[in-house]
């Protein structure tokens, strides 16, 4: 069994933080995704809590979770046959919701803030990687939830790519809660407010760094740096 539970509490950071209070206390063997208040995704497949069991997450303002959670996964996970604008419509479509001019003009001006205007007509196979992480990262913002979870979301594009996604995912999820699995130290530091490690079986979270600043930090600062080198060490130990 995996025991982890962490909080967020609203007033504790800066405004990359959502009025928000998200308590995970999770004892199956990998929380990939808590999706909604009812729903694990785990290594092995989803499954179902029992009806009547106790949530999973549990929000601090006395509402479920459940509808207020984007995801945005390693893969862009675009379906091929859509355009880029009909992919970021996507969810909207499923759940069979009306889609205007309205709609359509928001959905256009996120691609406008991901730099793919020009790009809505095109089907993912005419993208470069970046782009169609870009264009996942509209399709994210498009469902305008309170909290969003990204699963290395910028691990499959080159360094300078990753930094660039980096910045703007920073800017456009301001005022949200973010809960960023990635593997990269440097990501974590510029992205974070809190940072965990998670180590051991069963998994346990030691004391977070807090990096100072706004994200996103500068790769090159000194804060930055000097943190990193703390991250590895914590890292190699869990490692160990």
């Amino acid at each position: 069994m995996y025991e982890i539970s962490f909080i967020f509490r609203p007033g504790d950071y800066d405004e990359e933080f959502h009025r928000l209070d998200a308590e995970i206390d999770e004892d199956h063997e990998l929380l990939h995704v808590v999706a909604d208040d009812q729903l694990l995704a785990l290594d092995d497949g989803w499954a179902y809590l029992p009806t009547g069991s106790a949530p999973l997450v549990v929000a601090g303002d006395g509402r479920p979770l459940r509808g207020r959670v984007a995801y945005m996964a390693q893969r862009d996970l675009l379906l091929p046959w859509l355009s880029v604008l009909d992919n970021v419509l996507l969810g909207r479509r499923l759940r069979r919701e009306t889609i205007d001019a309205a709609v359509k003009g928001r959905a256009a001006a996120l691609l406008a803030a991901v730099g793919l205007s020009e790009a809505a007509g095109l089907r993912p196979d005419a993208l470069s990687g970046g782009m169609r992480q870009r264009a996942a990262l509209a399709r994210t913002l498009f469902e305008d939830r309170p909290v969003v979870l990204m699963d290395e979301p910028f691990s499959a594009v080159d360094a300078i790519t990753r930094v660039r996604l980096q910045d703007l995912a920073a800017d456009l999820l301001r005022g949200r809660t973010v809960l960023l699995v990635t593997h990269d130290p440097l990501e974590a530091l510029r992205l974070g407010q809190r940072i965990f490690v998670m180590a051991g079986r069963p998994a346990t979270l030691g004391e977070p760094l807090e990096p100072a600043g706004l994200a996103p930090r500068p790769v090159d600062d000194e804060r930055v740096l000097a943190l990193q080198g703390e991250l590895l060490r914590r890292l190699a130990a869990a490692h160990s």
